[in-house]
């Protein structure tokens, strides 16, 4: 039952599978065109250049390939190809390096890769997507800070899923990233046992912030094989949306957000504040479930329907 264990240590609630479970819950495959990338979004593109982490995570969404013995790291060959596909594709704004997880390469090879990335013109962002400095945080030293410098806007955006997680030593770690002009996004998935109620996720967000991380997503379980156990409905995540919007500031704010079975993208999927009545009229709903109403539209639009004073 503890938070923290129910992420890592395998259960047999995992041998119990559904119809609509799929071994590549968001269709990285349908979007992959060579070995190490995957180019879902025009302007955007996941390079993953290992697919092993320091830890393993229960209720992965790559749980089928991350891990597998023979596929620990793309070849010298496949990684000169991934970079040259990004280098001929000039749409590709931002890069996301994921895995596996970037940060457990070492800090000679992680350099090669974001000097390559930085003398490609059209790509201006980098980001970096890591469970390092919370599992591992030793290895988040200076010698793999120092490797991350770079001319492009860089982020490095932690996964965290529970307050426990942030130890003395991974705020340290954080710390060093931003200290350094590195910025810190973070993501977290809403799993239930783990953090689906609001008194956990304000003390995760408030200590995510309170550290100089801005939390970025809240992700829906995906539908991964073995995982339905930690899956909560939309319905009460969309709940515990509305409730951490009156108990935290703006800035603690994730978005709430699906990855559409099949590939289709990601979409966020919180609570509805406001509802069309009618062309000039909306329905918005306060943080306490109070109802008002709302006027809209344009200078024309209004005088074509005006709103009694009386």
């Amino acid at each position: 039952d503890d938070p923290i264990a129910a992420q890592f240590v395998p259960r047999t609630a995992e041998f119990k599978e559904h119809d609509h479970d799929r071994n590549d819950p968001i269709g990285d495959e349908r979007h992959s065109p060579m070995a190490g990338i995957v180019h879902r979004y025009p302007d955007r593109l996941l390079l993953t250049p290992i697919r092993v982490c320091p830890v393993y995570c229960r209720f992965c969404f790559r749980r089928e390939t991350v891990g597998q013995k023979g596929s620990s790291s793309l070849s010298a060959a496949e990684l000169d190809a991934a970079l040259d596909y990004i280098a001929n594709h000039e749409e590709v704004w931002e890069v996301i390096l994921s895995g596996g997880d970037p940060l457990i390469l070492s800090p000679r090879r992680l350099k090669g890769i974001i000097q390559r990335l930085d003398a490609i013109p059209h790509v201006k962002v980098i980001r970096i997507h890591t469970r390092v400095p919370v599992v591992s945080p030793e290895s988040a030293g200076t010698p793999l800070v120092d490797a991350l410098r770079t001319g492009k806007a860089l982020f490095v955006v932690l996964h965290s899923n529970h307050p426990r997680e942030m130890t003395a030593a991974a705020r340290q770690a954080c710390a060093r990233f931003i200290d350094n002009g590195i910025p810190m996004l973070s993501q977290s998935v809403l799993l239930k046992g783990v953090n689906d109620n609001a008194a956990t996720l304000e003390r995760l967000l408030r200590g995510l912030v309170e550290n100089r991380i801005k939390p970025y997503y809240l992700h829906h379980a995906d539908r991964a094989p073995g995982t339905a156990h930690f899956r909560t409905t939309l319905a009460a995540g969309q709940s515990l949306m509305e409730q951490v919007r009156g108990r935290l500031s703006g800035i603690c704010q994730p978005e709430y957000m699906l990855d559409i079975p099949g590939g289709a993208g990601k979409i966020p999927v919180g609570a509805a504040w406001a509802e069309q009545a009618d062309d000039c009229n909306w329905r918005l709903r306060d943080y306490q479930g109070n109802e008002h109403h709302y006027r809209d539209g344009t200078d024309q639009d209004l005088e074509k329907s005006p709103v009694s004073r009386n």
